[in-house]
Order: structure tokens, then C-alpha cells, then sequence
């Protein structure tokens, strides 16, 4: 007969073994709170031959135990509802930091009645376990109303180990919740940065169309020193438009592939096109800006403006950096499955350890506060950010400062035809 009983229990904390591996194995595939702890709970009663379980965990504020998860119907009218920590069993094994057994809860001056009250479920008996996070408590996991018999060492124990792997579930949880609202802020601050962006640009070019026409006017009907200081106000007002313009675009350095609108487009088409917006700005600086299209048509699967900007940002940023009667040229060559597009300058030149970080947002070479070259270091971080999303890379080279650079943007040919 004693064999046969040590037969059963050592079969019964076997099955319990194999019930806190499978948990912890569930425990790493689950990251909802709620579903997870239905699941300990269900498995607390189970492995204790118990009516119910539930778990209560100490509200920072008031100090108080808030049940958070437990079985049956029942258990759901008990979510949110206060246990004190004075006059409660759970607040005694919180206090003790110690396990309980009360077998007999109707004579027990601890026992809080008002949750029984309020769900109409009967507890008789009740085993429960302090639960801790990094050695601090932070709650109490209860099972209710043993079916078969009286609490036991082993209840205490499995429970125990269930107690241990319910705090971990529920702060790894809490942890995933929390990052998830984190980028949900991250998302709502980055929506509120665009649309403050997007309604700023709109509301300063209205007044900078009008003072960009009135300083040409000026300075063309005007002679000697008025002229001059016409001159000075376009110009001021041409840069107040490429930082306007940079605010504008800065969303794109985020740009997903799906905001892209693909289509065949002829290589040289996007190479004019870039060409085009920037050459009237390299001839008022009296630099010398050729271009060399391909002698065979080449076919790329692009977002023809998107593309176009790309260019025009690494070109503009060649006028920039070029100094007064520089030369710029654009040329295109094949390289295997890619056909390389080549801006090269013999301006300022770029030192080989910026030759990277110029590609960063927001980045400048040259300092802030004694730099000579307007902008808002977005344009490359702009352009690297669309060459990319077209499946292409994009680099600098340079021999040094003070001669001159090249910038490449490799971009994967669909077809020559």
C-alpha cells in the first residue's frame, strides 16, 4: 500500500515537472499579459486539485492587493477589485513573506469576505505564496478550495515554482506593453513632427514667393548700391527657400519602399531631369556643369521623382562645395547588373573619415558655428535613404580636402533596350 501511494506521488510530481517546463516553454511564445496568465492560472488549479486560482498584485499607489488574473466565471467579476492589506490573508502573506495554508477559511478572523460577497463564490480553504520580482514582492498567487484532501509541502512547492514563473511572465509582459506604447508614442510625436513640419512649410512660402518676386523685380530695375542690396535679399531669400524645402523632404529620409511609386523609367530621363533643376543654380555661381548620358537607352523600375530628388540633392550638394568657375559633371557607366550614376566636383573635398557620416542626418562637416555653407545636413541622408529604398547603395570618395569629390549612386538596371 505504501509503495503504491510512493508510486503516485512520485508520478504526480513527475506530471507537475513536465507542467512547469511545458509553462516555461509557453512563457517564451507568449508576450499578451492577459492570455498568459489565464493560462497559469488554469494550470495552478490543476496541478493542486484546486477549485480555483488567481493572482493579486500590490497597486504601487495605494498599496493595496488588485486581483489580476484568475479562473472560472467567477474570476472574471474579481478583476480590479481591492483586497486591503490589513485584514486579508493575502495581506498576512505579504506582511510574513511567507507561504499560507488555511484549511478552514469561515474560522479564520483574516479571511476578507467581501469578495466572496460580491462574486457569490463560497472559499473553504485556501493555499497562497508571496510572489517576487528580483527579491521584492510584488503580489500573491492563491488556489482555492482543494477538491481531494488538504493543502500539502508539495502544493507549497509547485506553487511556489508556478509563483516564480508568473512574476517573470507578468514583467515580461509588462516590459513588451510598455515598448509597444513606447513606439506608439514614438509614432504619434513623429505624426505631430510632419504635420507641424508640413503646415510650417506651407505657411512660409505664401510670404517668401512674394519677397522672392519683389527682390528680382528690384534688382533688375534698379542700379548701383539698390541693387546690390536687392541682390542680397534674393539671395537670403533663395536659401530661406532651400531650408524651407529641406524641411519639407525631411520625412523622406524614412521613406518606406511602399511610399514609393514604381514604374519603368529611362535612366537618362531621371540624369535630365536632375540636371535641369540644378543648373540654373550652378550657372549663377559661374561653374561649369556638364552631364554625359549613356549612348544604349537603360531601363531602371524607379519612382521617377523620388529618384530625380535623390540626384538633385547630390548634386545641389556638389554646387554647394564647388567653388566659383568649378566644374561638376554627371556621367553614367555600367557595372554588371547596375549601372553606376557619377557626380563628380573639384571642390572642397571631403576628409576620408567624414566620407561616411556626411550620409547622417543632420550632419555637417564643417562646424556649426564658423561654417560658410548654408542647410540643414539632410540632403546626402535624403538621397541615401530613396537610393536605398530602390534597391540600390549609394558613397563618397574623395583624395582629400580641398580636391574635389565623387559621389556614386548604383542603381539595379531592369533592362537595356
Amino acid at each position: 500500500m505504501t509503495a503504491n501511494l510512493d508510486g503516485q506521488t512520485l508520478a504526480k510530481q513527475l506530471r507537475v515537472l513536465n507542467q512547469l517546463v511545458e509553462i516555461s516553454l509557453v512563457m517564451n511564445a507568449m508576450h499578451q499579459l492577459d492570455p498568459l496568465l489565464h493560462y497559469l492560472m488554469e494550470i495552478a488549479a490543476e496541478i493542486t486539485d484546486s477549485e480555483a486560482a488567481s493572482i493579486l498584485l500590490i497597486d504601487k499607489n495605494t498599496n493595496d492587493l488588485v486581483f489580476t488574473a484568475a479562473t472560472g466565471e467567477s474570476g472574471r467579476q474579481l478583476i480590479g477589485m481591492v483586497v486591503p492589506l490589513e485584514g486579508s490573508i493575502a495581506g498576512s502573506i505579504i506582511k510574513e513573506d511567507r507561504a499560507l495554508i488555511i484549511d478552514n477559511v469561515k474560522a479564520d478572523p483574516r479571511h476578507y469576505t467581501g469578495v466572496d460577497e460580491e462574486t457569490k463564490f463560497e472559499t473553504r480553504s485556501i493555499l497562497g505564496v508571496p510572489m517576487r520580482k528580483r527579491e521584492q514582492l510584488v503580489g500573491v498567487l492563491e488556489v482555492l478550495n482543494k477538491q481531494d484532501g488538504r493543502y500539502d509541502d508539495d502544493d507549497i512547492r509547485f506553487i511556489s515554482a508556478l509563483a516564480s514563473q508568473a512574476a517573470v511572465a507578468i514583467e515580461k509582459a509588462q516590459l513588451v506593453n510598455s515598448l509597444e506604447e513606447a513606439y506608439a508614442d514614438l509614432d504619434r510625436l513623429n505624426k505631430l513632427k510632419s504635420d507641424f513640419i508640413a503646415v510650417a512649410s506651407h505657411e512660409l512660402r505664401t510670404p517668401l514667393g512674394v519677397i522672392l518676386g519683389y527682390a528680382t523685380v528690384l534688382r533688375e530695375d534698379s542700379h548701383g548700391e539698390l541693387s546690390d542690396h536687392a541682390q542680397m535679399v534674393l539671395d537670403s531669400a533663395l536659401q530661406m527657400r532651400s531650408l524651407i524645402e529641406g524641411m519639407t523632404n525631411l520625412r523622406y529620409v524614412q521613406i518606406d519602399e511602399s511610399e514609393l511609386d514604381f514604374a519603368p523609367v529611362p535612366l537618362h530621363e531621371i540624369m535630365q531631369s536632375a540636371y535641369a533643376d540644378i543648373k540654373r543654380l550652378a550657372e549663377a555661381k559661374d561653374q561649369i556643369f556638364e552631364i554625359e548620358i549613356p549612348e544604349e537607352p537603360v531601363e531602371l523600375r524607379a519612382d521617377r521623382a523620388r529618384l530625380a530628388m535623390a540626384l538633385t540633392n547630390v548634386l545641389n550638394n556638389a554646387v554647394k562645395f564647388a567653388p566659383p568657375g568649378g566644374v561638376i559633371m554627371i556621367s553614367a557607366e555600367r557595372h554588371d547588373s547596375e549601372y553606376w550614376v557619377i557626380v563628380r566636383d573639384n571642390g572642397l573635398g571631403i576628409a576620408k573619415d567624414q566620407c561616411e557620416k556626411i550620409f547622417e542626418q543632420f550632419y555637417q562637416v564643417e562646424d556649426p558655428m564658423t561654417r560658410h555653407h548654408g542647410g540643414l545636413g539632410l540632403g546626402l541622408a535624403i538621397a541615401r535613404a530613396i537610393v536605398e529604398r530602390h534597391g540600390g547603395r549609394i558613397w563618397a570618395e574623395s583624395p582629400g580636402l580641398g580636391e574635389g569629390s565623387r559621389f556614386t549612386l548604383a542603381l539595379p538596371v531592369t533592362r537595356e533596350g
